[in-house]
């Protein structure tokens, strides 16, 4: 009975005892970050890898990748992505982002949508949710940013058939 006992437990060990041979690398980076404890040192003295093998497979980073990561404002320069010259033709491209979320109106004004009209709106009252999906108008500044943006083909007049904006399309009473 014993000795069936001890083939099962070789039999388990073996394959482990094959995987470890082919892992020395994962070993020596495991075996430096275990800690002897009082009751089984001798174990993990047993397990543990000479410090020269796991200290040479650390990697070293100086001050400026540390410092690097704690500067994400000056790493990273703000950026519209509008493209002065495109690779294929040469002209000035519309940025994407603008062209979907903003209309413009003939008059020179844009509109867009309040942020948040479409976000977990189960937990909003209906009033607040009425609120949301009413458009607004961008100011001075955000419209004139926005011209930038865009092409001349997105500040062109279209007429189209029962536009709800129509009315909004032209100032009056000014």
């Amino acid at each position: 009975m014993a000795a069936a006992l001890a083939r099962r437990v070789s039999g388990l060990l073996r394959p482990l005892s094959a995987s470890l041979g082919a892992r020395t690398l994962q070993v020596c980076q495991l075996s430096s970050l275990i800690q002897p404890s009082p009751l089984s040192g001798s174990v993990t003295a047993a397990v543990r890898a000479p410090a020269w093998a796991a200290a040479r497979h650390t990697p070293r980073y100086n001050v400026l990748h540390r410092a690097w990561a704690l500067l994400p404002t000056v790493t990273q320069q703000p950026s519209r992505s509008l493209t002065y010259y495109s690779v294929k033709k040469g002209k000035r491209k519309s940025v994407k982002s603008v062209t979907e979320r903003f209309m413009r109106l003939h008059c020179g004004l844009w509109i867009r949508r309040k942020a948040g009209y479409k976000k977990k709106l189960w937990k909003k009252k209906p009033a607040r949710r009425k609120r949301l999906r009413e458009h607004v108008f961008c100011n001075k500044t955000q419209s004139k940013l926005l011209d930038k943006m865009t092409t001349s083909f997105w500040k062109r007049r279209n007429w189209f058939v029962n536009d709800p904006y129509l009315k909004y399309h032209d100032r009056v009473n000014l």
